[in-house]
């Protein structure tokens, strides 16, 4: 990281909780905090006095500072991947003692990314005039994200990283991870995640897009204390968005054909009582499924951030301004292994396959492994047994 690029580092923790026992008498310490990194530079030029970047941490960091594991999450994440708290971490499966990642001994780290909107300073946070920023927060990209995570753990002195892993926007930043901080990653895991995104899944985005700036409820950005929000837009991204995430073969399963509870079907599935009902309700379990879905996003997560968010995904590129997709990847230098999933609409696993060929090509320690599933992308998240089998069957080959 290039010292003009970020200031100076302020490390808060705010909080120190110990969970459950997880095994006989062992304990997962537990911490939660902000980092404040003043005069940081985005790669658009742009500069914030300061931003604010919201980690958690379990374990305990050893006597040499080489047993971190970097957690990256995805779109709609946040840090809170491990136990402890009031709410699940959404990979605790993967976190804690005798788990995968074993917090007897591995120290794992994982950030809010910059942009986001739980904890590091994005589009909904103050700036210096007391309003929110909405459109002025400066246009960021992956490179960035990890950025602001390695300064991370530039505060906490870590002098190697273990392992870095994610999957989908968080596999982008795995990435990166391997060409910001190569001489500090031993090992990068980027699942489902290509090292370019691919112009369907950017496709997607925009359709996801336009549903919200579409909504007059978006008001140019400017909703913030207005009593107005992108409900309606919000629903619709998100819906747009569980339908390239899932299968066909899961939908069948959960809902078939099957009547809405409350829609506008009688008893015996005739025709709907109105055309308004017909249009405006859910008739069928499946459009219940995307509404509530919808709904829930659009109550924990902000729309500006999901315009930013999405738009860094589809600048994602290792290659650019590094002479090109091949040569990039061959300079790769931490050992490298990309997980695909079979029933992956998104981030087709020939593309996946494609990438670790070009980098072992290069000379680079690559592998590709794959899941198999029926959870379509989301697979990282909903098959955290398989998750940990695959990258269990990692480590004991290294």
């Amino acid at each position: 990281m290039a010292a003009a690029s970020v200031g100076n580092l302020f490390l808060d923790i705010q909080s120190v909780k110990i969970p459950r026992t997880d095994r006989g008498s062992h304990r997962t310490a537990h911490t939660a905090g902000k980092l404040r990194i003043s005069d940081f530079r985005f790669e658009s030029g742009d500069v914030l006095p300061y931003v604010d970047v919201a980690f958690e941490t379990w374990g305990e960091l050893n006597t040499a500072r080489d047993n971190a594991v970097v957690v990256c999450h995805a779109l709609t994440g946040n840090s809170h991947c491990g136990p402890g708290g009031n709410t699940p971490g959404w990979w605790e499966g993967l976190i804690g003692p005798g788990k995968t990642f074993d917090t007897d001994f591995k120290f794992v780290i994982a950030s809010n990314v910059l942009g986001g909107c739980f904890g590091s300073t994005g589009p909904m946070s103050l700036a210096e005039d007391k309003r929110p920023y909405a459109l002025r927060f400066p246009l960021l990209t992956i490179r960035d994200m990890v950025r602001a995570q390695v300064a991370v753990l530039d505060a906490f002195q870590v002098q190697e990283v273990d392992t870095v892993i994610g999957g989908s926007l968080g596999g982008m930043q795995a990435w990166e991870w391997g060409f910001l901080a190569p001489e500090r990653v031993r090992h990068v895991i980027a699942i489902a995640a290509h090292a370019a995104f691919s112009p369907l899944a950017m496709g997607y985005n925009e359709a996801m897009r336009q549903a919200i700036v579409s909504d007059p409820g978006w008001h140019q950005g400017e909703y913030y204390g207005s009593g107005m929000t992108p409900l309606a837009g919000m629903m619709t991204a998100r819906s747009i968005g569980m339908l390239t995430y899932r299968t066909d073969e899961l939908f069948w399963q959960r809902f078939g054909r099957g009547n809405a509870v409350r829609g506008g079907l009688d008893p015996d599935g005739d025709l709907p009582v109105t055309a308004l009902q017909a249009f405006t309700t859910p008739q069928f379990a499946v459009e219940s499924y995307l509404h509530h879905q919808g709904r829930k996003l659009a109550k924990t997560f902000d729309a500006n951030t999901y315009l930013y968010l999405t738009r860094a995904m589809d600048g994602h590129d290792v290659g650019r301004g590094r002479g090109g997709l091949d040569a990039a990847l061959s300079g790769f230098v931490p050992q490298l292994t990309v997980i695909g999933i079979d029933s992956d609409y998104l981030y087709g696993v020939n593309d996946l396959k494609g990438s670790v060929r070009l980098a072992r090509a290069g000379g680079v320690d690559a592998e590709y492994l794959e899941m198999s599933s029926v959870y379509g992308h989301d697979a990282f998240l909903m098959e955290q047994e398989q998750v940990a089998s695959l990258v269990q069957s990692i480590k004991e080959r290294v």
